[in-house]
């Protein structure tokens, strides 16, 4: 299960775990215009664990869900610089 919210400056998504097994802690994803961020409870501390990806990074993630076991680097047109 999971919910979609629009905030003023992000879209939030929460992943709900709701397996029979082995239940995590909710995952809430926020999308702004520079960042996403995953949030999730940390049952041992109590505290909120943040990760933040840059759109770089989203990118990649996003590619990489369609591709087979490797190592890759996308090649970003209009990049200066920019490896094969």
């Amino acid at each position: 299960m999971f919910t979609i919210e629009h905030e003023f400056d992000a879209t939030v998504v929460t992943l709900i775990d709701e397996g029979a097994i082995s239940l995590t802690e909710d995952v809430t994803i926020s999308a702004f215009e520079d960042c996403v961020t995953l949030e999730q409870l940390d049952p041992r501390s109590g505290e909120p664990v943040t990760i933040t990806l840059s759109m770089v990074q989203v990118n990649d993630l996003l590619a990489a869900l369609d591709l087979p076991e490797g190592s890759y680097r996308l090649i970003r047109q209009g990049a200066e610089g920019a490896a094969d």
